[in-house]
């Protein structure tokens, strides 16, 4: 489960992240990244899973699936961060070893786009 204090709880921050933020899409699942202006505060997280998904059973399986694979990934979020992590149906038959390595393959991918160009070394 996710600490209390990095749950997205609030539309406005969801709208946030998927509207201001990067996007990676995967197979079974899509990420969206913003920043909120006070970059001191922890990183929140939240999911988006539609009825495309499933039934509520298998909805709720899916969220908390992905609950507990982000919950090992949150130190990897900078300070300030909005992550939404939305779940495409194939997401709900997929094998949590396959989920794990989508949503590392996405949060890669936009932690890659927020850090700063390298220096390089020719001075150039």
């Amino acid at each position: 489960m996710l600490p209390s204090e990095s749950r997205m709880r609030r539309g406005e921050e969801f709208a946030g992240a998927v509207r201001r933020g990067g996007r990676a899409g995967r197979p079974t699942l899509v990420a969206h990244l913003g920043m909120r202006p006070e970059n001191g505060d922890p990183p929140l997280v939240g999911f988006v899973v539609s009825r495309a998904v499933g039934g509520a059973v298998v909805r709720n399986r899916v969220k908390r699936r992905l609950r507990h694979l982000m919950r090992e990934r949150l130190d990897r979020l900078p300070r300030g961060s909005l992550l939404v992590v939305r779940a495409n149906p194939p997401a709900a038959s997929a094998r949590s070893e396959r989920l794990a390595a989508e949503l590392d393959v996405a949060l890669d991918r936009l932690l890659r786009r927020r850090e700063p160009p390298k220096a390089r070394m020719d001075g150039r």
